[in-house]
């Protein structure tokens, strides 16, 4: 979990830590997919950015129950904003995976404040 969101982000899509040209385009969809996490409950409720490769996944999340999906989620929304695929029937798919990990999430993040407050959030 101590792995830079950055540089796992790029090796995920394909591109070497070393080469740099599109870390601007990459930080910059990040940064919007944090944005969409604090949103649905998962992450630092003031929010998270990063402008770099410094910071890493336990600085974002430190709850190793949801850490693999948050960075699978990441990962694919990423990928969707950077580099969709050109098959209809393929981003359709990673559509439909996007879906389901932000319900996933959405629904652990609620489960979790429940379990924090010792209350439900529909009282």
């Amino acid at each position: 979990m101590n792995d830079s969101i950055l540089t796992s982000v790029k090796k995920m899509l394909g591109l070497s830590e070393e080469y740099d040209a599109f870390d601007l385009d990459i930080i910059t969809h990040i940064n919007s997919v944090f944005t969409i996490l604090t949103q649905i409950g998962v992450g630092p409720d003031n929010g998270f950015m990063i402008e770099d490769k410094t910071p890493v996944w336990t600085d974002f999340i430190q709850d190793s129950g949801i850490y693999q999906l948050v960075k699978s989620y990441m990962v694919l929304k990423v990928r969707l904003l950077f580099d969709p695929p050109m098959s209809s029937a393929v981003l359709e798919c990673y559509k439909t995976q996007v879906n389901e990990y932000e319900w996933r999430l959405k629904t652990m993040a609620e489960n979790q404040e429940v379990t924090e407050d010792g209350n439900s959030n529909s009282d």
